[in-house]
């Protein structure tokens, strides 16, 4: 069962972690390149800080973001401010939400985010929690896919899993660390795939963050994700 109080309480932790990392950067390291292609580290942060009031609207019932272009003219907008006026905003920002999971609701209803894609409330906070510890790795500045909590790590793989779960274009695939075992893909009676590794390189390479080149492959090529 979704707990979406311990959740909002690990966005607020994994958001502290992120906020006194980025404390240690400068003007200069904002404007560098992230690991996300055409983005600097000052996009990263601008969209961390308008994906915090976006769930905020989603929330309170509100479409999440006007529109796609009002989302990416936004980011675009925000990316080169200085340093501390992007900590300003993620302080603030993260503040808000906070507020609003703290708010009496019924979390068992269901809400819209981007592109259609619903939800249960509940589920609301870990979603944040996704977008901060995802995207401090993204930022590439020491903070990696082997250093989030392990508990982050094993729900994402649940969550991104059951995404790709009966997607025509993957086929079906069985997911392990050696100690557990997720499917994903096409739905088969057997598995056509069977996909080995860490769980830091099977998150990463469910999430597009690696190319999957550490892992171990039977039955065929690793398959060709679509992205999120």
């Amino acid at each position: 069962m979704i707990d979406h109080v311990r959740d909002l309480a690990s966005v607020r932790k994994a958001t502290e972690r992120l906020l006194s990392a980025t404390t240690q950067l400068d003007n200069a390291a904002v404007t560098e390149q992230s690991r996300l292609p055409g983005w600097s580290r000052g996009h990263v942060l601008a969209h961390i800080a308008r994906n915090a009031e976006a769930l905020v609207n989603v929330l309170h019932g509100r479409p999440m973001y006007v529109s796609a272009d009002a989302r990416a003219t936004d980011i675009e907008r925000d990316a080169p401010r200085p340093l501390d006026v992007q900590l300003a905003d993620m302080r603030e920002s993260a503040a808000l939400f906070q507020k609003a999971g703290a708010e009496p609701a019924d979390w068992s209803r269901t809400v819209e985010l981007r592109n259609g894609v619903t939800d249960s409330a509940s589920r609301v906070p870990f979603r944040r929690w996704v977008e901060v510890e995802l995207h401090h790795v993204d930022l590439g500045i020491g903070y990696e896919l082997e250093d989030l909590p392990a508990e982050f790590v094993e729900r994402e793989i649940d969550f991104l899993a059951q995404r790709f779960t009966g997607h025509p274009d993957v086929p079906s695939t069985r997911l392990t660390d050696g100690t557990r075992a997720w499917s994903t893909g096409r739905e088969a009676a057997a598995p056509e795939i069977t996909v080995t590794g860490a769980r830091a390189d099977l998150l990463g390479w469910l999430a597009g963050r690696r190319d999957g080149s550490a892992l171990t492959v039977e039955g065929g090529a690793l398959p060709a994700l679509p992205p999120l």
